[in-house]
């Protein structure tokens, strides 16, 4: 069984793959680039994967987590695949992501 901190880790790595797949595109660059959405798709996919798996004891502690969001993106990612508002995967890794990257890089362990 995998630790908790494992799970953060991996949703740390996620958010910053997924942010740094963004670095540089604009919007209607990502809009033509296949590569970079699904890149960053499965990255985001991963986040809530990983999410998905933390304890309810930690989500509790850290409410400052939009969990439910999370888990919920990737659900929404994973099972309507056909059906992606990529402006919403945009704002994704251009708005929360950074905030979600500043609130694991507290709960990881040091050098995550």
């Amino acid at each position: 069984m995998r630790r908790e901190e494992a799970w953060l880790i991996d949703m740390l790595q996620a958010a910053r793959e997924a942010a740094a797949f963004a670095d540089g595109l604009s919007f209607a660059e990502f809009k033509q680039n296949r590569m970079a959405q699904l890149a960053i798709l499965k990255a985001i996919e991963i986040v809530g994967e990983a999410a998905s798996q933390v304890g309810p004891d930690a989500k509790e502690a850290h409410p400052n987590i939009p969990w439910p969001e999370i888990i919920g993106m990737r659900n929404r990612l994973v099972h309507g695949y056909f059906n992606v508002n990529l402006m919403r995967v945009w704002e994704t890794v251009q708005q929360d992501i950074p905030q979600l990257i500043s609130r694991l890089v507290r709960l990881a362990p040091p050098g995550s």
